[in-house]
């Protein structure tokens, strides 16, 4: 029998994988200049917490988690995303009480849907996600919108566009809400049976439909920013301002709802704003949910962050012909000459590798000739050639791949010349 990757998942092969660990390398770099701690979850979690802090209405939890019951009779869900258990870790180890506020946490880690696979979608996919809880502060809403910007503009994608809304606060959501029933229901039955069960629940998402987004009531449909109340408008005022004030270009779309509903006031955004990317232009998105952690059993706590695919982010950067400089090939490979040379090597392997250096030897018994070439294809700054006359000096012939130039080296000094030479 042979055996097959499941569909929607993918092996991530060396060559490839440099690339990801480059990335998670430098979203661990920036949150730590930003002063955001790391977060590690379990990846699976009781399924109630997915239905209550992502939203019995989403799609994620009707359509997209996979469930399943444990030995013991619990439904147990893999994490579709990483807010949610964010939050539950928040409430249960008390970090409400601890002295620094915002507690500013992000994760980098595998998520799972059950969705129709396709490019840049994944059923399982790794997201980085940022959560900041806390602070009702509008600031925190553009620190945690200029981390995510700076994140893809210091890998170096362009053509990126910033798309921000309000959804208001409690008082403004209700006023919108009841307007959007008046507005939809009389011809409700127009729509899809997913539109049709939102109506009541939640008709704020079906905005977010995507089966009839042509619809000629969605172009009519009331806006968000005409219910805001006074509070709500000041609060997006400043979160426009903060970003101004930072340089950061967007634009106001007030039909951006986002998929969970658990966001109120900022909603935003990050989209490739050009040619080549498909379908799916969107990179990340986030907003504020200041309602979230009480709904999974916390005290009265506002927080906002946001979430992204490092698979759409690696498209994203192949679309646009950027190479990350990640770090192929080897400093050195031993070539040994003969028996002696060849049990002397891993002794050496060992002593360089502790410090510091990236090498490798052959360990498939191939002759002088057949080393070199397996040096030659790892990429190998240097070769350490080993023989009967190099150990009787305790040194080795080091030749420069690029030049080819060779000198006789001690042993001892083999570290300093490398890295002298880069």
């Amino acid at each position: 029998m042979k055996y097959k990757i499941p569909r929607g998942t993918q092996d991530i092969l060396p060559s490839e994988s440099k690339k990801w660990q480059y990335i998670e390398q430098k979203a661990h770099d920036l949150c730590r200049r930003y002063n955001y701690k790391e977060i590690r979850t379990p990846v699976f979690e009781q399924t109630e917490l997915f239905a209550r802090g992502v939203g019995d209405t989403t799609d994620i939890v009707q359509k997209e988690m996979y469930t399943f019951e444990d030995r013991g009779g619990r439904s147990l869900t893999l994490r579709p995303e990483g807010t949610a258990s964010t939050v539950r870790a928040f409430v249960e180890n008390k970090m409400h009480g601890w002295a620094d506020q915002p507690v500013k946490l992000y994760y980098i880690g595998p998520m799972f849907r059950y969705e129709r696979p396709q490019s840049g979608r994944m059923r399982q996919f790794v997201q980085l996600g940022v959560e900041a809880m806390g602070s009702d502060d509008p600031a925190v809403d553009a620190e945690v919108i200029g981390l995510a910007m700076d994140f893809y503009q210091e890998l170096g994608l362009n053509n990126l566009k910033l798309v921000i809304n309000s959804l208001g606060d409690v008082e403004s959501r209700n006023n919108h809400r009841n307007a959007l029933i008046d507005h939809f229901k009389p011809r409700i039955s127009e729509f899809c049976g997913d539109c049709q069960t939102r109506l009541e629940k939640n008709p704020l998402r079906i905005l977010d439909c995507k089966v009839d987004k042509d619809h000629e009531l969605m172009k009519t449909a009331p806006s968000i920013l005409d219910y805001l109340n006074n509070e709500s408008k000041e609060y997006f005022n400043q979160v426009k301002k903060y970003l101004t004030d930072m340089n950061i270009a967007y634009e106001v779309d007030s039909r951006l709802v986002r998929g969970l509903d658990y966001y109120n006031n900022t909603a935003f955004e990050i989209m490739i704003d050009g040619e080549g990317f498909g379908a799916i232009t969107t990179l990340t998105g986030g907003g504020r949910y200041n309602g979230l952690v009480e709904e999974i059993g916390g005290p009265a706590t506002p927080g906002i962050g946001f979430a992204l695919s490092l698979e759409r982010l690696l498209m994203a950067l192949e679309t646009q012909g950027i190479e990350l400089p990640v770090d192929q090939g080897l400093d050195a490979y031993i070539v040994t000459m003969g028996e002696a040379a060849k049990n002397a090597a891993p002794k050496l392997l060992h002593q360089l590798r502790k410090e510091g250096l990236k090498v490798d030897a052959d360990y498939m018994k191939k002759k002088v000739k057949g080393q070199m070439k397996a040096a030659d294809r790892q990429q190998a700054d240097y070769v350490l050639i080993l023989g009967e006359d190099e150990l009787a000096e305790s040194s080795v012939m080091m030749k420069t791949m690029k030049t080819g130039e060779q000198e006789l080296v001690p042993l001892n000094e083999i570290k300093d010349k490398i890295f002298i030479a880069d």
